[in-house]
């Protein structure tokens, strides 16, 4: 447990916002969670509950991205990366009996319009997610315009999924999803070989 009064605030803010969104989220919930006194949070935060927010969700999105980035270069093959990437989202679920999933989803859904720092931390994260996916199904022959749609598909189907999981309580629709996707995934790539080895042939 954090004894710094500003990473307990931290911490507490990345839960809170997880579990109810931008806002659901009061600032009496950030205080009462992370046992600090009022007064502190302008002292760390002088933009409020926003900069802490955003500072938050900036930090979450960060980490995702890179745990994400490791996974698709530690695995040459996508289609056993994708795989893992589901395996590893149902085991999070599990260890947080199912109450956090994904840690912009809840912002999004919240449509904070009026903090425009964090709408484009947001769109930005989506971005970087389909981006990586998208660069490793290219690296594998998978042709740009297909790989940028499977890219599309695992990420909607991994948000979708979390929600599931979440409503059911139950890792299974994330394990059943990850063998239809990684199928998919590998056929693709064997279909980008086929062409490239029937456009050298030519």
């Amino acid at each position: 447990m954090a004894t710094d009064t500003r990473t307990r605030m931290i911490e507490a803010t990345a839960l809170l916002i997880r579990k109810r969104g931008y806002h659901g989220t009061s600032l009496n919930d950030i205080l009462s969670a992370s046992a600090a006194p009022r007064g502190s949070l302008y002292f760390h935060f002088p933009g409020g509950k926003d900069q802490l927010v955003v500072e938050v969700t900036r930090a979450s999105v960060a980490d995702v991205t890179e745990r994400l980035g490791v996974a698709l270069l530690e695995e040459s093959d996508p289609a056993v990366a994708v795989h893992h990437i589901y395996q590893s989202v149902a085991r999070m679920l599990e260890e947080n009996e199912f109450s956090l999933g994904c840690p912009v989803a809840p912002v999004v859904l919240d449509a904070p319009n009026d903090v425009p720092d964090l709408v484009e931390i947001c769109r930005s994260a989506f971005e970087q997610w389909i981006g990586l996916l998208r660069q490793a199904f290219v690296r594998a022959g998978v042709p740009e315009r297909r790989a940028q749609a499977l890219a599309l598909l695992v990420e909607s189907s991994l948000e979708g999924l979390m929600v599931i999981a979440r409503a059911t309580r139950d890792r299974a629709p994330v394990q059943a999803v990850a063998d239809e996707v990684a199928a998919l995934v590998e056929q693709a790539v064997l279909a980008g070989k086929a062409t490239r080895q029937a456009e050298s042939a030519a």
